[in-house]
């Protein structure tokens, strides 16, 4: 598994971040802090990932949005929530909208239909997917000491829980067996 991860996990990263992809930047991280993959290369194909994706469908947005609105009307709810945030944070909310959940995906293209000009986009998805992508994969990267934290504890009272398991199924046992020899021993009338 680890050779799988090793030969195609910076794609999976790639592709991953490009669709939306956080989950796959966590465990690109947690892959990173196992030394499967290098963590600055894990950063940059999620970087890579989330500009490119989000620079496509803020140009489907900007190209066919109106069109694709009118002919998928019940999305509509959707983009009039990002452009309410959008109208309120403005540059802010182009910035953070990555770490909004059920926001990510839809947030570009809703931006593309927005009078946001197309290179300020571009440069505050640059700085965005920047930092998206550090924070991300250095959670993951944090979470593997996490959880090797939690896994060495668990082997630490794993052998304890075993051994009074142990003693408490031989005791069981021993108890079973002196009950039965006692029921042997007790007369017949």
């Amino acid at each position: 598994m680890e050779e799988l991860i090793g030969q195609w996990g910076y794609l999976a990263i790639l592709l991953g971040t490009f669709f939306e992809g956080e989950t796959v930047l966590v465990l690109g991280g947690f892959a990173a802090h196992q030394g499967i993959l290098r963590l600055d290369l894990v950063m940059a194909c999620a970087f890579a990932g989330s500009f490119c994706g989000d620079q496509l469908w803020f140009w489907i947005g900007r190209r066919f949005g109106r069109r694709w609105l009118d002919a998928h009307p019940g999305k509509a709810p959707a983009i009039e929530r990002v452009s309410q945030r959008l109208d309120r944070w403005g540059v802010w909310f182009v910035l953070s909208f990555r770490f909004l959940y059920g926001l990510r995906s839809v947030s570009p293209f809703a931006i593309g239909l927005s009078s946001i000009p197309a290179l300020r986009f571009a440069g505050l998805n640059l700085i965005a997917a920047a930092v998206w992508a550090a924070v991300g994969a250095g959670l993951g990267y944090v979470g593997g000491n996490a959880v090797e934290a939690i896994i060495g504890r668990l082997q630490y009272w794993e052998h304890r829980i075993l051994g009074a398991i142990a003693i408490a199924l031989a005791l069981y046992g021993l108890h079973r067996l002196v009950r039965h020899y006692l029921h042997k021993r007790q007369p017949k009338d």
